[in-house]
């Protein structure tokens, strides 16, 4: 069919100032604007921390200049990103709630109630389930992050804090601080499959590259227990002397791991260090002297700043990986408990 030129077209009415094609247009690109920010880039080049008693997240640069802070739940402790890292969780011990931040607003948009006094979580390989610790309860629980229900829960030894889910999603580990041990939980049947003796008062877990090694933090022995996940039998004993510190003053507890899987660091507390440790050997390379209490830590996605928040000094100390040197220090508020690093 041939059509007039506009101008030669003959109407007994005014034109609609949009056909209905060009209001479909609209439309749809309207709504594909929509979508794209929906799923836009996570925010770049920040650093998030928890702070304890200021009830905050403090936002900072990845050089440490700090740009916001987030009000959130009562007593924010551990951290994690949503798959996207469009979402921060934060397990908050005091208001017994897991808040929920949305990155790109930098506000608490929602929470999930949870047992008393939530320590550590981790996520299910597809990032649906959230696998809680409870101090108080004495007890690991998991929850829809969907529905917020809770979906079961699996009683622990005394204290317990560490968790880590294994990559099949099918087990997981958990330490519990009084009975100075980890639980191995077998998730499908929602029960304690065996129970591991560590040193005194186990905190935290690292799993190596290769999945082949857990490693956990305890507290009071000043050593670094290395298991084995084929039979989770002890493989390694990692211990710290620092000249002029006493065995009682070294007490590790975060860890964590660089990026090529080759060194993993790890916060000595009341040491006032962490340790630069081989991989592969269990040996320790160096430690570096941070603010006082060293404890949550975490790797720049490069590989090359390691990020220490030091809970006694209420700073957090930026290391350079490369040279094994601290090059900053900045205040961040009180008690800082967990760090993140969005690139």
């Amino acid at each position: 069919m041939n059509y007039l030129p506009q101008a030669e077209l003959k109407t007994s009415s005014p034109r609609p100032p949009f056909s209905v094609s060009w209001l479909g247009l609209l439309l749809t690109a309207a709504l594909s604007a929509s979508l794209s920010a929906a799923h836009a880039a996570p925010v770049a080049n920040r650093v998030y921390v928890s702070v304890e008693k200021d009830n905050r997240i403090q936002v900072f640069d990845t050089q440490g200049q700090r740009l916001a802070a987030i009000e959130v739940c009562k007593r924010p402790r551990h951290m994690r990103f949503s798959q996207d890292h469009h979402l921060i969780y934060v397990a908050c011990g005091e208001s017994n709630q897991i808040g929920i931040v949305d990155v790109a607003s930098a506000k608490m948009t929602g929470t999930i109630a949870v047992g008393d006094s939530p320590e550590i979580f981790d996520f299910s390989p597809d990032g649906k389930t959230a696998y809680l610790t409870t101090e108080d309860d004495s007890a690991m629980s998991a929850y829809d992050l969907k529905t917020k229900a809770k979906l079961f829960e699996v009683k622990t030894g005394g204290e317990p804090e560490g968790i880590l889910v294994m990559p099949d999603g099918k087990s997981a580990y958990v330490t519990s601080e009084a009975a100075n041990a980890v639980h191995w939980i077998d998730l499908t049947k929602r029960s304690i499959t065996s129970n591991i003796r560590v040193g005194k008062r186990p905190r935290r877990f690292m799993l190596s590259a290769d999945s082949k090694e857990l490693w956990v933090s305890n507290e009071l022995s000043s050593n670094v227990s290395v298991l084995s996940t084929a039979d989770n039998k002890l493989k390694d004993t990692l211990d710290f002397s620092i000249k002029g510190m006493r065995a009682s003053d070294i007490t590790p507890v975060g860890m964590a791991l660089s990026p090529d899987g080759k060194t993993v660091w790890i916060s000595l507390g009341r040491a006032n260090h962490v340790a630069e440790v081989d991989s592969a050997t269990h040996k320790v390379r160096n430690t570096i002297l941070v603010g006082k209490r060293a404890w949550g830590l975490a790797v720049h996605p490069d590989g090359k700043i390691l990020y220490v928040l030091n809970g006694l000094s209420d700073d957090m100390t930026i290391v350079d990986t490369v040279t094994s040197k601290a090059i900053r220090t900045v205040a961040v508020g009180r008690v800082p408990h967990s760090v993140l690093v969005q690139p």
